[in-house]
């Protein structure tokens, strides 16, 4: 088990391993025709829908409030984490926190205030892959010439050439790989990249938003990219071999680098400006998902913020829960909350129209009743 602090920077080595990971088949689609056909396919598979609006077992808090865009607001990061490795043999996530970009980079000066990094990093084939992007990857991205002018392009950037140097590595085996999914947040901005089935879901004043797609072999639109590069999907599994369609590393799948590999290290990205409304994101690896809806997931931290006010403690039962529902797959979550105060309740409001029933309607009752 690893554990979350409240530092600045937590960067954790876990005990890695060979083992394959059981991950199922999740669709995710803007489309709503293709996302309801694959919430059928998630639950046809036993796996929960991508999203819910009502989950009962839970008592939901998400309502949807009127917008309340303001320029004037700057979130203030805090944030937890928590990690256990489950039904696995071994433990191949990897993680990053850093709630204060300045002073956890060398030079800042041009960074926009408040700065914040967030990645889950969920290896397999052992931990070389996870492990060597968390320690490279926020570098690359404030290396590069665009950055940050350019930090789509940058991002973009950093990905190829963490991948290249998973390849140039000899000491990293070439058939690891990690799905990567990350936020960078420069003042009101924030950047979500992912490259796997890890998902990022944001609190909009408890309705649940997702910011990322799940990229699994049979989803609808990366089954055709990867079918239109030669490359074929069996029983959700990519080329028989990975149950996801996007990672870095994986080079026994990718082949020689410039090849065109089904196999792709392209991030998608998502940009929103924070809001008063955006109260917390999570980020989360597949074995969360596998078990919870992203509704569910906002609901148990947001009861569990108004509770204690600790994103650690919030992260810890999203793990506990997701191990209660018997996930198959090592499990890594981070919380990280906006504000330091924790979110308002949401009032339900009551009908004060009194209503009354007429004398004669009285009587006429009672001997309907009578009869």
């Amino acid at each position: 088990m690893a554990q979350g602090t409240n530092a600045s920077l937590q960067i954790e080595r876990l005990n890695g391993g060979h083992n394959s990971t059981c991950k199922g088949s999740v669709s995710a689609m803007d489309d709503e025709k293709v996302e309801n056909l694959d919430n059928l396919n998630q639950l046809s598979s036993g796996k929960p829908p991508r999203n819910v609006k009502m989950e009962s077992e839970i008592g939901i808090l998400g309502l949807v409030s009127p917008s309340s865009e303001n320029s004037v607001f700057l979130p203030i990061f805090r944030s937890g984490s928590w990690s256990e490795k489950g039904p696995k043999q071994y433990m191949e996530d990897e993680h990053i926190r850093v709630d204060n970009l300045h002073e956890h980079l060398v030079t800042s000066a041009d960074l926009p205030s408040p700065g914040a990094f967030y990645g889950v990093f969920d290896g397999h084939g052992g931990t070389d892959a996870a492990y060597f992007t968390r320690a490279n990857i926020l570098n690359f991205i404030v290396e590069d010439s665009q950055f940050p002018s350019g930090t789509k392009r940058a991002i973009k950037s950093a990905f190829v050439k963490t991948d290249h140097a998973l390849a140039d590595t000899k000491s990293i085996d070439s058939s690891s790989g990690t799905t990567v999914l990350m936020a960078l947040i420069l003042g009101r901005t924030m950047l979500i990249a992912n490259a796997g089935d890890s998902r990022a879901v944001l609190s909009k004043r408890g309705r649940a938003v997702e910011l990322s797609k799940d990229h699994k072999p049979n989803c609808s639109s990366e089954r055709q990219r990867i079918e239109r590069l030669g490359g074929v999907i069996y029983d959700g599994y990519l080329n028989g071999q990975l149950s996801v369609a996007r990672a870095l590393g994986d080079w026994h799948i990718k082949g020689s680098k410039g090849s065109k590999s089904p196999l792709s290290s392209e991030p998608e990205l998502k940009e929103i400006n924070l809001t008063e409304e955006d109260e917390f994101l999570i980020l989360g690896c597949d074995g969360l998902w596998d078990v919870m809806s992203s509704q569910c997931a906002v609901t148990i931290v947001r009861k569990e913020l108004l509770m204690h006010n600790d994103p650690e403690r919030c992260s810890k039962a999203l793990v506990t829960e997701a191990l209660q529902r018997n996930t198959c797959d090592n499990l890594t979550v981070l919380v990280i909350c906006f504000s330091p105060d924790p979110p308002p309740k949401i009032e339900i409001p009551r009908n004060h129209r009194r209503r009354s029933i007429s004398a004669e309607g009285l009587d006429r009752l009672k001997g309907i009743l009578n009869n």
